[in-house]
This record gives C-alpha cells, structure tokens and sequence, in this order.
C-alpha cells in the first residue's frame, strides 16, 4: 500500500546497516550514520523524546561526519510537539559577524576565487548548533544537554572505524584536509589519508565536548575555546594576506542568538508542506515548484505522464528552472532586507509563473518574475545574484518518539571540511558558511536591487537546507530532509511527488532516480535508474535539455542526496522510518524497555 492509500505501511528498516522486516509503534531514528543513529536510539531507550534524542544524534555526528556537520557551524531543526500539534523551528544558523561589509569577498570590486574565499577566516560564520541544541532541549527536551552527549563523548574519546563515505571525502577533499596542520594531523596521519577501516580516536574533541557537559554552552560561547575560535579564523592562506583573516570577535559569539520561527505552510493535492522559512530558500522553493506542477496530471501514464516519462521530467525540469530563477534574485534574510514571500506563493503569481510551462516544449531561459503586483513589500525586480556552486555535503536526520513527537533537522559546516580549519587543541572543524552569501556585492538602490543576499553585519546567509514535515487533514504523516546544497530542495521535491503523485512507500520514494535543476539556464542532473531510461533521456535532449550528455547514452550519472525519513500512520498507531542508502542511511526502532510518563509536548 501506499502514501496515496493512507497506509503508509512502510516494511524495510536497517537496523545498525542490517535489514530487518518490521513496522514500530514506538520510538524510530533514521539516521545517515549507524553510531549516530544508535546514539539517538540510547536516548529513546532510556525515556528520553525526540528532542532528547536529536541532540545525541547531531553531537555523535560531530565526531562520525566532521566532514559535514558540528559545533563549528549551523543548521535548522524543525520539532511537531503531539500533545498541541504545533510545529516550530529552531534557527541555528551562522551568522555574519558585526564587522562584516558586502565587498569583504571582493575588496577590489573583483570577487575572490571560491577555493581561495571559503579556506579562510573570512569565510567563517558565527556558529550556532550549539545554541541551537541546547535551545531546543531546555525548552521541550526532557535530559540534560550532558546526558545528550555522553554517546558522543565515547565515540570520540574510544574511536570509531572510518567509512566508505568518509574516507572518500578525505581522498578527495580539494585540499581542505591538507592545508592547516592540526585537521592534518587529524586525518591525515603522517600524511597519509585515513582509509576505510581504520580506527579514528580525537581526543581534543572528546576534551571540547566534556568541558561543553560540565560548563554548558557558555563554556564554547565565552572563555578559552572562544577566544580559541577567534584566534583560529584569523588564519589565512599566505597569498591572500591580511584580507583573508576572520572578522569574528568575542562579542560575536557572546551575542549569538537562536530564533524560534513559524514554518512556512504549503499546500499541494490535499495534502500540507511545513518547511523551512528564510533565510532557508528550501521551504519555499520546493513549495513553489509543487505549486507549478499542481496542474500537471504527473501521476496518470494514460496522459501520458507517471513516474519517469519523458513528460513528467520535462515538467519538472521547467518548474525548478522557474523557482530557482526566482530563489536567485529575491530570496534572503527576510530580517535583513524585504523579501515578497507573500507574492511568490500568491496564486496569481503562481499561475502567470506555471503558465510558461508547455508540457510539449522547452522555454528559453527564464528570468525570475515580478511578485510585487501580489505583494507590496517590494516595488522593482532587481537582477539576479551570482551565486557559486554548493556543496552537496551537509547532513540530515529525522526522529519520532513513541508519543509522536517529531524532529526533521539539517546541519551543516557547508563545504565538505567547512573551512578546513580545526580549532587548535579543541578538535572541531570551523564552517566556511559565509560563502553562501554572494561573494559580490549586488544590492543597487537604482535598480530596485536589495541585494538580497549580501554580507551584511549580523545576516544569516541564504540557505536550502529544507527540513520538511507532511500532513494530511492536519495529522502529521512523515517527516524528511537531505543534505545536498541546492540539490537539497529536489530531493525533497522528489521524494514528495513519488509519495503524493506516483503512490510510492516511503522506502521506495527515497530509493527512486532523482532528478535536479537548480539554475533557470536548465543543466540537468539526475540519477541512473530502469525508470530515467535512455528513451526518456534522448526524449529531452530532443526538447533541448542540457546536462544530458550525447544521445543514446545514459547522462544519469550522478548521486542526488541522502533522504533520511520517518512516518506515522494512525490506524493502527505505528511509527516507521526509511534510510537512504546513497549514504549510510541507518534507521533503529526502540521500544523502551520500562513504563514512561507521557512526554506529548
């Protein structure tokens, strides 16, 4: 059965990389790493909730997947509280620091080259995972943020063998393990790349996180390791000099502050979308593309549509070049410059938008639309900003407790090894996430331009991390995410239309080809699969689609994510989860093992 059937009878779950047949009324972690996945899972044994267990989950990855997540950067936890049916989010990202300008990447008007910018101090936001965490479990957690850690510390201080995953991102790591001697030292012993197998301790980190139990967050924000921080993003690369170092100061770290915000709500089919708001792009472009596909039939293979045809991906294609013309131009900090949300989800906008779809022929390159008339927050469309490249490491992982309490929650340093520098004698890696923002400066008062997303003091650069809640009838069904940079906002996109439009179980919607576009010029990426057939593939390059590769072969060579999902279904009460196996995608049941209080929050 299936999502559309309101089953949600989801059968395959990896218990610690071992598939077992099961379905789980209680507790469910789904997890891109089996330590960190069983880390969430002691919380849940021992009575905690799901926040209790997101924060065990995101401090093991820390030590499990440095290269992608941890203190050093940010992320966005997404929380449904059972007991009111409220849904909230816990901001966390890294913000620019108060001495930053918009040309601090281009101080000659000429924009640093992204290798050079993001493996420096500059790149280097104030981190706020940490704050982040410990917001959350103060306000609906049920442990101590040491209890939380403890998993974590052991990892650390014990070791753990590195993976396939890991072992490819230190082998081919553009340079950011090599150049700062203590991440280095860390791994690549000796000079040598750790590989698959071997055994990984980190001490100093194991040291950062005890001091972080005893003293609290305070311990990171104020006193020896930040002004460790500080002292670390001063560093630069030797040919950039004096212009290369971090702006941060203590101030900045002291006065770091987590917001709480609403989801943005999105609706398509029937169903209901809670997702990221700003400064995350992920919520509202992945609903805006839904929103342009909604006229399309995508699940009927009698019209000629359904799950890998030829028209069903042609669709797709020219909804997300649409958005992400859009995303490029007017999505930001909402807090730092105006920003027509309003208008880009407006359904007259959204109609004169899906009406440049023809389902029979590609568009030229689209430029972003003028949502203004359907929301006054701004007057001129400005042009479009020049962003780089994201990195398609970051992380993801969902839980639900066995009260229903939810957690979907994305973290990341941004590039894989952030900004490859280690905090000496602490063992964290520092992100490079202030690269995110346009390294140019675009904000042009003559031309309507905001500059939606320049540097600005105290701005959180534009992301798409897109944790994500489903609901149908306003019951909570699945929550999902994946790490990917922009690609994050398709998988979600993906992974929502084989649930809603092709009738797939969750496993089989994680498992399925993706597809991504994520520039309105249309490069096409997707995955190899028996339903992205070549017949399809010379089907568009006949439209015009680029990225494909010579007709009459498979173009679909790339890897897309790593969705990692749990579900509820009501009747009968039973929680499931679904990993993504392009990862370590782990998911554990637990059933506590003594009688609990109820934790519905």
């Amino acid at each position: 059965m299936s999502i559309r059937s309101h089953s949600l009878r989801w059968l395959v779950i990896y218990l610690l990389s071992s598939s077992v047949l099961a379905a789980a009324p209680d507790g469910v972690v789904a997890v891109s790493h089996p330590a960190a996945a069983a880390a969430g899972a002691r919380m849940l044994t021992q009575g905690g909730n799901a926040i209790d267990a997101a924060a065990a989950v995101q401090f093991a990855l820390n030590v499990v997947e440095p290269q992608s997540s941890g203190i050093g950067g940010g992320g966005f936890m997404l929380i449904h509280l059972a007991k009111t049916g409220k849904t909230v989010i816990v901001d966390s990202r890294e913000q620019a620091p108060a001495a930053a300008t918009a040309d601090m990447f281009a101080p000659e008007g000429l924009a640093m080259p992204f290798p050079l910018a993001s493996t420096r101090g500059l790149a280097v936001g104030v981190p706020g995972t940490l704050r982040g965490v410990d917001t959350a479990l103060r306000r609906w957690g049920t442990m101590k943020l040491a209890a939380t850690m403890a998993p974590a510390i052991e990892l650390a201080e014990r070791g753990f063998r590195v993976n396939r995953f890991m072992a490819e991102d230190i082998a081919h790591d553009g340079g950011r393990t090599q150049l700062q001697p203590e991440t280095a030292a860390t791994f690549r012993p000796g000079g040598v790349p750790l590989a698959e197998g071997d055994w990984l301790v980190q001490r100093d980190l194991a040291k950062t996180l005890k001091l972080i139990a005893a003293r609290g967050p305070d311990a990171f924000y104020r006193g020896p390791i930040a002004h460790a921080i500080v002292k670390a993003q001063q560093r630069t690369r030797n040919e950039i000099g004096a212009t290369g170092q971090g702006r941060m100061t203590l101030s900045d770290l002291a006065h770091y502050q987590v917001v709480i915000r609403q989801p943005l709500i999105g609706h398509y089919r029937g169903w209901t979308l809670a997702g990221m708001p700003p400064p995350s792009s992920g919520g509202l472009t992945t609903i805006q593309i839904l929103k342009l596909l909604e006229r399309f039939p995508l699940g009927d293979a009698a019209q000629g549509y359904g799950f890998g045809s030829p028209k069903t991906i042609h669709v797709m294609i020219e909804a997300m070049r649409l958005a992400f013309a859009d995303r490029a131009v007017w999505i930001g900090d909402a807090a730092a410059v105006p920003m027509p949300q309003t208008g880009l989800l407006h359904p007259g906008y959204l109609a004169t938008r899906s009406a440049l779809i023809n389902p029979d022929s590609r568009m030229v390159t689209p430029q972003a639309g003028t949502p203004p008339p359907w929301d006054t927050s701004l007057a001129a469309r400005p042009h479009a900003s020049r962003t780089h490249l994201e990195s398609p490491h970051t992380t993801h992982f969902s839980i639900v407790d066995r009260w229903g309490n939810m957690v979907s929650y994305t973290s990341t340093i941004e590039n894989t090894w952030g900004s490859g520098i280690t905090v000496p004698g602490y063992g964290f890696l520092l992100n490079n996430e202030l690269t995110d923002f346009n390294l140019t400066p675009t904000a042009d008062a003559a031309k309507g331009n905001p500059g939606a997303n320049d540097v600005a003091p105290a701005k959180r650069p534009r992301s798409s991390m897109a944790p994500t809640l489903l609901m149908k009838n306003g019951k909570p069904v699945a929550a999902f995410g994946s790490p990917g940079g922009a690609t994050i906002i398709n998988s979600v996109l993906n992974v929502t239309l084989n649930l809603i439009d092709h009738g797939m179980t969750l496993q089989q919607a994680i498992d399925a080809p993706r597809l991504s576009v994520t520039h309105a010029t249309g490069p096409v990426s997707c995955e190899s699969g028996a339903r992205f057939s070549v017949a399809a593939q010379n089907a568009l390059r006949n439209q015009g689609h680029i990225g494909l590769g010579e007709a009459g072969t498979d173009g679909c060579r790339q890897s897309i994510g790593s969705v990692q999902a749990v579900a509820m279904e009501t009747a009968p009460e039973t929680h499931n989860g679904a990993a993504d196996l392009r990862r370590e995608g782990t998911v554990i049941r637990v059933k506590p093992a003594i009688a609990l209080p109820d934790r519905r929050l």
